[in-house]
């Protein structure tokens, strides 16, 4: 039996199956890394990670802020290959300038990372290179905060070109500040005959290790930059063409595993990759699909947002995240079923915030995992958020209902015509059949009458190639 008779077309589209096995394919295994003692080499090292402890700082809310914060830290560090042997919350009013947690918790924290075996601390919050450092003197394993764990996902999970080079830039930006010199790094390279450490001609040093290293990475982190803008060149050039028919676009964005990629194979049968992990897809897919009165419009599935999600990742990602600004209607999607639903929210408006003209799309909360939900949580999510509906993507349930909404949602077809189209001029009746809605067609000896509701684009150019024709 070959690969592709293994599975039935309905799961294909509904999880991505090929994608996924090919993702599986190769994956960490715990234990098998020998680390370094030196720790002041990590930034030379592809990261690992393997057995965990997590560490937070709790400054201000509930304790179950707290600790659904943590719980998405170990979510995060288990998509990511590790596995999570302890983690820990600290009530502080602020971080330590020092150690993020405070000198005495530190050497707690060193005794729990002994006692367990742990070759790496996750801090959830993303920590000054001071930090860093002070850290790793104290506990001698590897520590990384929360945007390094998130960027070592999406280097993960990152598949087309563009995505692997938005990655790369974020990752870069994040670097650049915490790279670090030891010993021969601090030397400094001099020109000429230099045995005594002076040039011909008495000239200065020249470069630290560490001052090479900055300009290598500031020169690739340009060259990135202009590869990035030269890639999204070509989805530009397609979402002026959509905007110039005025086909409407919908944009389905919101918290990542919330069911994004889930709700667009429902709807127009994309086959994208489903996982339940977080970041599990992360490049934009643009699907074409009709509402129930066979309207055309597009359908474009969106990275995944995350609380505190590294603005470097914003940065990077932005001409992705235009998708959203650009759209005529947002499906903020949200996962009825997670401890923290409200939360989620405000997580995903607060990145809408940064992208300009974000948050001026209409918009309709989208309450996914309705199987898995409670009701208390369903209804009080739909109290506070008026324009919102309950559907769940794996049972189909509410489907149709959000369809209808779309519908009712996209910009209005606001000229009605009943034109005697020639024909040699059938693309406009065509165009009317995908961007209008046609009421009836007749065909006669002249031409085809056509009525039907179309946007101001196509009404202006069937007025100058179509005669009136009475109403009976």
């Amino acid at each position: 039996m070959t690969r592709m008779q293994k599975y039935s077309t309905l799961d294909q589209i509904e999880t991505g199956e090929m994608d996924l096995e090919e993702r599986h394919a190769l994956r960490r295994v715990a234990g098998l890394s020998t680390e370094l003692q030196d720790v002041t080499e990590v930034e030379y090292r592809q990261l690992r990670l393997e057995r965990v402890v997590l560490v937070g700082v709790w400054t201000s809310g509930t304790s179950s802020d707290a600790e659904n914060s943590l719980l998405e830290l170990k979510l995060l560090a288990e998509t990511a290959g590790s596995e999570v042997l302890e983690g820990l919350i600290q009530r502080r009013q602020k971080p330590d300038s020092a150690t993020y947690i405070g000198s005495g918790k530190a050497l707690e924290l060193r005794d729990i990372v002994d006692a367990t075996g742990a070759d790496t601390v996750i801090c959830d919050g993303e920590l000054t290179p001071a930090q860093l450092r002070e850290l790793e003197e104290v506990v001698k394993v590897k520590v990384v905060d929360r945007t390094m764990l998130i960027l070592d996902i999406f280097a993960q999970h990152a598949q087309s070109r563009e995505g692997k080079a938005q990655v790369e830039l974020a990752q870069l930006q994040y670097l650049m500040p915490r790279l670090r010199g030891w010993g021969g790094s601090l030397s400094r390279q001099v020109g000429g005959r230099s045995s005594n450490g002076v040039g011909v001609g008495g000239r200065g040093p020249g470069e630290t290790k560490i001052e090479l290293d900055r300009r290598r990475i500031r020169e690739r982190m340009s060259k990135l930059r202009k590869q990035i803008s030269g890639m999204s060149t070509s989805r530009e050039v397609m979402r002026h063409q959509r905007q110039r028919r005025e086909v409407p676009a919908v944009a389905i964005a919101g918290y990542t595993n919330a069911g994004k990629s889930s709700l667009l194979n429902r709807i127009t049968g994309a086959g994208v990759l489903v996982e339940d992990a977080l970041f599990a897809t992360l490049d934009p897919t643009v699907r074409k699909s009709r509402t129930p009165d066979g309207r055309l419009f597009t359908i474009a599935d969106t990275v995944g947002f995350v609380r505190h999600l590294p603005h470097q990742l914003v940065e990077a990602f932005r001409s992705t995240l235009e998708e959203v600004a650009d759209a005529d209607l947002i499906l903020h999607v949200v996962d009825g079923s997670h401890p923290d639903p409200e939360g989620q929210i405000a997580a995903v408006r607060e990145v809408f915030s940064t992208i300009e003209g974000a948050l001026d799309v209409a918009e309709v909360v989208v309450i996914n995992k309705a199987d898995a939900a409670d009701q208390e949580v369903i209804d009080r999510i739909m109290r506070r958020e008026r324009n919102s509906i309950v559907v769940s993507a794996r049972t189909g349930a509410g489907l149709p209902e959000l369809m209808e909404l779309i519908e009712q949602q996209l910009p209005r077809l606001d000229h009605e015509v009943r034109l005697l189209v020639p024909y040699d001029r059938g693309d406009l009746v065509s165009r009317a059949h995908e961007e209008g809605e046609v009421v009836s067609v007749e065909h006669v000896e002249d031409g085809t009458i056509l009525h039907a509701w179309v946007l101001s684009s196509l009404f202006h150019e069937l007025e100058k190639v179509a005669k009136p024709v009475e109403r009976v």
